[in-house]
């Protein structure tokens, strides 16, 4: 168990929703002037450059396929000349079954659901990333992580119709119930996680490490019913991925591992970071693309730093299995090296190494800091929504 694990098990519990919202408030009014400054700057970009800035967020790349999933159900592909084939069963339903609910229920259409779920997620994502690094460190730690998770150069995304957001603040609040001992919401959480991006199943590995860590440490024998609602939360928490995977695989024919076909016809797969070092190695055969490869070492080499200084300040091990996993299928998945940094947002706790050396600076020198990289961040979600985007 290592030294925040012992903090926060010892810690009394956690005050009732109003309490924990007034203790949130501060953050959240921060993640929304941030978001709502990214929002203004695409905005004004995009109509000096005569285009929409809304259709960028909710008509564009995945949020498409995700609309039509919620519109027309699975079952459509395209077939690219090249052989490829790009069939919408790769996008796990949570998302549009929720455009479709918002469809359903108000005059919305579903990409206008999808582009208010994604709002209501992203600050439901900053609530529990709060709340993470509020139980693990302290409330101004928790408030910096906010703050950091909301100006990350592609925060953009967590405005688009995208389920990146959602499954943060799936992510979050289910890593949050572990720290908390509450292994069946964790459990459910984790599910649906699940039923959200396939990255779900660090989100499960999370619960299950926690819960057999926890089973280790009974030495006098657990409460019978901790135990059962422990084992409970484990058997929940894969669920929601196995249970799509396996209904790909039984729609297409070709059994458990019919999804992985599926990601194959986007040439999405995992190959250990193999494809990624050659793409960062062609970058090397001319110039100036030289200078984006450094880019990319330094980024890839900063991204492994923060990684061993939050295993160095000894996060609670669902904290690292968790963000171990999301990093290194985001880094060694074969898919598009474009969509590798939003692959990275849900890997918040990467934050908190830096949310605790911002929380130690006075006010006086953090909020500037903070201010010009929310402006920083805004100028190139503006500039890069714009351009080539997030695919």
């Amino acid at each position: 168990m290592t030294d925040l694990e012992t903090r926060t098990a010892g810690r009394p519990g956690a005050p009732g929703p109003p309490g924990a919202l007034r203790r949130a408030a501060p953050a959240l009014l921060g993640y929304a002037a941030v978001r709502a400054l990214g929002l203004l700057a695409l905005a004004l970009w995009s109509a000096a450059r005569d285009k929409s800035a809304y259709t960028l967020l909710t008509a564009r790349w995945d949020s498409l396929w995700y609309t039509r999933v919620a519109e027309l159900g699975y079952g459509y592909e395209v077939r690219l000349p090249n052989g490829d084939v790009h069939s919408n069963l790769a996008f796990f339903p949570l998302l549009p079954w929720l455009e479709r609910l918002g469809a359903a229920v108000s005059p919305l259409s579903y990409a206008d659901a999808g582009f208010v779920v994604s709002l209501l997620a992203s600050l439901a994502a900053a609530w529990g990333i709060f709340a993470v690094a509020d139980h693990v460190y302290d409330r101004r730690v928790g408030g910096c992580a906010v703050l950091l998770w909301a100006v990350l150069p592609v925060g953009v995304v967590q405005s688009m119709a995208y389920s990146e957001s959602l499954f943060t603040a799936l992510a979050a609040w289910s890593l949050y119930a572990v720290l908390t001992g509450r292994w069946v919401t964790a459990g459910i959480l984790a599910s649906l996680a699940g039923l959200t991006r396939p990255v779900g199943l660090a989100v499960t590995a999370a619960v299950w490490a926690a819960a057999v860590v926890a089973f280790g440490r009974d030495r006098n024998g657990p409460d019978g019913r901790d135990r059962a609602r422990r084992v409970l939360g484990m058997l929940l928490a894969p669920l929601g991925a196995a249970g799509y995977v396996l209904w790909v695989g039984h729609r297409t024919g070709k059994g458990p591992l019919g999804y992985l076909d599926v990601q194959a016809g986007w040439r999405n797969g995992f190959d250990g970071g193999a494809a990624f070092a050659r793409f960062v190695a062609a970058k090397f055969t001319s110039f100036p693309a030289a200078l984006a490869g450094v880019g990319l070492i330094v980024g890839v080499a900063l991204l492994v730093r923060l990684y061993v200084v939050c295993v160095r300040q000894r996060q609670p091990l669902p904290l690292l299995v968790y963000t171990g996993i999301v990093t290194v299928l985001a880094l060694c998945a074969s898919s598009y090296f474009g969509s590798k940094p939003r692959l990275l947002l849900p890997a918040f706790p990467l934050l908190l190494p830096l949310a605790l050396g911002l929380a130690r600076l006075r006010t006086s020198r953090s909020a500037p800091v903070v201010c010009a990289v929310a402006v920083a961040s805004a100028a190139y979600g503006a500039f890069w929504l714009n351009g080539s985007g997030p695919p």
